[in-house]
């Protein structure tokens, strides 16, 4: 367990840490009702890159909680199986910036399957309507 407390607070993934704690508070707020789901959906459409049909704040939240735990679990990899030296170290600071896109391309179809909770949500399938492309 010290372990991974270790890697979660270490750098740099304690710049995702610090992330997923901005989300985990942010849920908060909306369990408490202070805000509501669709807080930023007026400001963001994440359809472009593959993240629409559900909330930008759910689409967001999945990709933090992912990308965090791709982070940790990899610098828990490196911990275990790379011997301590000069390359280790590196590769353990590009880490969590090099898994930024395996993260994104997880939460894709995560937030695919998500879009069903979400039916008021426009869906990927409708881009081409809400870009004015319609038939």
């Amino acid at each position: 367990m010290r372990t991974v407390i270790a890697a979660a607070t270490g750098p740099p993934t304690i710049l995702l840490t610090t992330a997923l704690v901005v989300v985990l508070c942010f849920w908060l707020l909306v369990l408490a009702g202070f805000t509501s789901i669709g807080s930023f959906d007026a400001d963001v459409d994440l359809r472009a890159w593959g993240l629409g049909g559900v909330p930008v704040s759910v689409a967001v939240s999945a990709l933090t909680a992912v990308a965090w735990f791709l982070s940790v679990g990899g610098v828990l990899l490196l911990a275990e199986c790379a011997p301590p030296c000069p390359a280790a170290g590196l590769l353990r600071m590009l880490l969590p910036f090099a898994i930024l896109p395996a993260a994104w391309r997880l939460t894709c179809p995560l937030v695919r399957r998500l879009h069903r909770l979400f039916p008021d949500e426009p869906g990927p399938a409708e881009r081409g309507e809400a870009r004015g492309h319609a038939a």
